[in-house]
């Protein structure tokens, strides 16, 4: 509730529903290209890096926003020289919300026929490579909801996480419900939406909902940076491979994933890494991957 008081000199704008630091050389794949709400950056070779920057509303989200995040990820996406990408925000807010100064006024009949905040949920459709999200401070409805979006979720111990749109006579509308439930199960998450109540980074390292949480921003963003750098020393196509079939299972009964799984697995035998890989493990070299 501490923080929630904390919020409220925000709450005109922010909604609380609903990246680390930039001090890299420029991407090649937006060269030139200026943001209103994000920054861009490429902090190690193969890994790109979105941050959320809206600092005086704590990163809240909002369309014009989004827009820019999904142009951002979608040219990371087709850049031949990034294989994974980092989403991120300050230290003190990764998104506290959703800004109510968009959703306030909106009526059913327009929320329903222009698919409001569907666009949110375009990375999980149109980005075929792994997304690391690095959480510090706040990732509140919208925000935690667009953490969940992640493949790999990454946070600090402190972190505060929660869909608390309840407290506003509303419910989650970024995949909340159902994207929690599927990580910590029904009964927790049933909890958390109907009483709205936030949890730490650590609670979301032990119930599964984060991969891990660490001590500090600093060493979250060096960590989200080393399995970044892991992640693209491997070949691309193996890599969206491994994202696409984890991600099935998600959506397959068990059956349905494994023979979906197998198919993947047989396609890979077309691609030149595949036999780069083993050859090199039978001669006990290192691959150079072609990324074909």
């Amino acid at each position: 509730m501490n923080t929630l008081r904390s919020l409220r000199p925000l709450a005109s704008r922010i909604h609380p529903c609903t990246l680390p630091r930039v001090v890299s050389r420029p991407l090649s794949a937006t060269a030139g290209k200026s943001y209103e709400f994000i920054q861009t950056s490429e902090p190690k070779p193969g890994v790109g890096q979105v941050t959320l920057n809206r600092p005086k509303a704590l990163n809240a989200l909002s369309t014009p926003l989004i827009n820019e995040l999904n142009e951002a990820l979608l040219a990371f996406n087709a850049s031949e020289s990034i294989s994974v990408i980092i989403l991120t925000g300050s230290q003190k807010a990764f998104a506290a919300g959703a800004d109510i100064k968009e959703m306030a006024p909106l009526t059913f009949a327009r929320a329903y026929t222009q698919s409001f905040i569907e666009s949110w949920s375009q990375l999980t459709t149109q980005v075929k490579k792994p997304i690391i999200a690095a959480v510090s401070g706040h990732a509140l409805g919208g925000g935690c909801e667009l953490s969940m979006m992640a493949d790999i979720l990454y946070c600090t111990e402190t972190a505060n996480f929660g869909q608390p749109e309840i407290k506003l006579g509303t419910i989650p509308g970024a995949g909340g419900s159902q994207r929690l439930t599927r990580a910590i199960g029904k009964s927790r998450a049933m909890e958390l939406i109907l009483t709205g109540r936030s949890f730490t980074g650590a609670e979301a390292a032990q119930w599964g909902l984060a991969a891990r949480a660490f001590p500090s921003y600093e060493a979250l963003m060096e960590g989200a940076l080393q399995t970044a750098e892991t992640i693209a020393g491997y070949s691309r196509v193996a890599v969206i491979g491994a994202k696409e079939v984890v991600n099935k299972s998600q959506d397959l009964p068990l059956r349905d994933g494994v023979e979906y799984e197998r198919r993947v697995f047989h396609g890979i035998f077309g691609s030149q890494d595949q036999k780069i890989g083993m050859k090199a493990f039978a001669e006990k070299q290192k691959p150079e991957w072609t990324h074909e």
